[in-house]
C-alpha cells in the first residue's frame, strides 16, 4: 500500500514521525505547512498549502493518517499503516538521482541573450541569497544540538542540515569561480 504516492506525500507523513517519542504527533495542515517551510525548503519542495491538504486528503482516505477534531480545528497523525507504508517506502524504493533544476545555471545557459554585467548581478544577487539561506540552516542546524547524537529523534535531519551547510559552502565556490572567470572575459 502506498508505493503510487507522490514522494511529496512520503515527505509529508514523515514530518508525523518526529516527536513520536512522546506518542503520535498530532498537526493541523497549517502546522505541517510551517514545519514543511521550515525544513523541507532546503532540500526539498515545501508544498504550497493547497498541496498539503490535497496530501492530507489522499493520505486520510488511505487510512495512513487519522483525522480528528479539537481545539486547534482538524488535526492528523500518522496510524500505524502509514508508518508501515513510510517505512516501507524508505527501504524498498529507488531514490532516483537527482536533476540539477536550478534556476540560476538555467539562465547563465542563455547568459549569451544578455549583457555580462546582467549576468553578473545575477550571480551577485544569488550570492546573497546563498547567505541568507546558508544562515536560516544554520539556526535550524543549532536548534537541533542536544538532539543530534546516534540514535536520537534528531540525528538523521542534523546529517541533512550539515549535508546542506556543505552543499551551500559548495554553491559558493562555485559562483565565486563562475563571476571571475565572465569578469576575465570582460
Amino acid at each position: 500500500m502506498g508505493q503510487d504516492l507522490p514522494v511529496t506525500s512520503f515527505a509529508l507523513l514523515g514530518l508525523f514521525t518526529f516527536g513520536d517519542d512522546d506518542g503520535p504527533r498530532s498537526l493541523t495542515g497549517y502546522e505541517l505547512k510551517q514545519v514543511a517551510d521550515a525544513t523541507l525548503r532546503f532540500y526539498w519542495v515545501s508544498p504550497a498549502m493547497s498541496q498539503v491538504y490535497k496530501e492530507l486528503s489522499r493520505l486520510a482516505e488511505r487510512g495512513l493518517v487519522s483525522p480528528s477534531d479539537d481545539e486547534r480545528g482538524t488535526t492528523y497523525s500518522i496510524t500505524s499503516a502509514g508508518r508501515s507504508a513510510l517505512e516501507t517506502w524508505m527501504r524498498e524504493s529507488e531514490p532516483g538521482f537527482s536533476v540539477l533544476k536550478h534556476p540560476i545555471a538555467l539562465r547563465l545557459l542563455l547568459g549569451h541573450l544578455v549583457d555580462p554585467s546582467t549576468t553578473l548581478a545575477m550571480l551577485r544577487n544569488h550570492l546573497e541569497a546563498l547567505d541568507r539561506e546558508r544562515e536560516a540552516l544554520v539556526e535550524v542546524r543549532e536548534s537541533l544540538r542536544g538532539a543530534d547524537a546516534p540514535r536520537q529523534t534528531f540525528r538523521h535531519p542534523s546529517l541533512v542540515a550539515d549535508w546542506g551547510l556543505e552543499y551551500f559552502a559548495h554553491e559558493r565556490l562555485i559562483i565565486d569561480d563562475l563571476i571571475r572567470r565572465i569578469d576575465q572575459d570582460e
